[in-house]
């Protein structure tokens, strides 16, 4: 069972990705879509996945090879993946790349960018963390949550709203029910903003934001409402906005709990890549922690 939620959760990540791809930047949808479709400012075709998945895979391909986080390692498997597809990369984890490959740190690169743009509390840390989820047992999650997140982001707050998510996905994959893992995830969040939000989660209307702190409580409400894998996904993604974040992070979420079983077979014939993805999740989970 812990295998299929592990596997699950990362496939999920991928595949609310590509759901929601052709909906990022636009309005909520008077008639919602429930099947992968093509389309949208990127122009994706039906399946493909961007940079949410692209990132999760560069993270977990770190902590397969180095057997723990190793921020060099993953800024080098970022860049990597940044050249390929530049087009994918939000404003600041593309200006911090840019940086990395000119030759500076990664600390030093995300701490550059927070200044030259007044912040850095954007999603981007959120949507790939997972991996860190499934690897790392819930009392070592934070510490590594937050040190991927630094990587590109160097504003505390991304990587407390990064560890919220991990810390649930951590604590489903080892077999806590989702009111567990939020419990827990609750009790470990140390940033006053966003554990206020999400201790009454119910009293905020779901924002599908850039901004981590928002778009982790729209991806967690939607969550935590929801009564199957697959409404999760198809209400994250027809808020529109962010949708392909909101949507990785919730799916990210629904397959720790739901497991891999429980996403919908069109869904996962459609997704881009699809064996190397269930590969990467499977050896991912093979080498996790506790």
């Amino acid at each position: 069972m812990h295998k299929m939620r592990a596997v699950g959760a990362f496939i999920g990540l991928g595949i609310g990705d590509a759901l929601g791809a052709p909906l990022e930047g636009l309005p909520p949808r008077p008639i919602a879509v429930t099947e992968m479709l093509g389309g949208g400012i990127h122009n994706t075709h039906p399946g493909q996945y961007t940079d949410d998945t692209l990132q999760a895979s560069a993270l977990a391909e770190t902590l397969i090879r180095c057997g723990r986080f190793d921020p060099e390692d993953f800024a080098e498997r970022l860049v990597r993946v940044y050249k390929v597809h530049p087009e994918f990369f939000g404003p600041t984890s593309r200006a911090v790349l840019d940086l990395i490959e000119g030759g500076v740190g990664p600390g030093a690169a995300a701490a550059m960018v927070h200044e030259a743009r007044g912040g850095s509390r954007s999603n981007g840390s959120v949507m790939r963390g997972i991996p860190v989820g499934i690897f790392y047992p819930p009392g070592e999650v934070r510490e590594a949550s937050l040190a991927a997140s630094r990587v590109t982001h160097f504003d505390p707050v991304a990587g407390e709203a990064s560890a919220f998510v991990n810390r649930m996905v951590s604590g489903m994959c080892r077999g806590e029910e989702a009111e567990a893992a939020f419990g827990g995830a609750l009790d470990a969040c140390r940033d006053p903003e966003l554990r206020g939000l999400l201790e009454d989660y119910r009293a905020h209307p779901p924002e599908p934001s850039l901004d981590a702190v928002l778009c982790t409580h729209c991806a967690v409400s939607i969550f935590m409402d929801a009564g199957s894998f697959r409404d999760a996904v198809v209400a994250a993604v027809n808020l529109g906005g962010d949708a392909d974040t909101v949507g990785a992070v919730t799916g990210g979420l629904a397959g720790a709990r739901w497991g891999l079983g429980a996403i919908p077979e069109s869904w996962l014939r459609a997704l881009q890549d699809r064996e190397e993805l269930l590969g990467l999740a499977r050896r991912l989970w093979a080498v996790s922690r506790g």
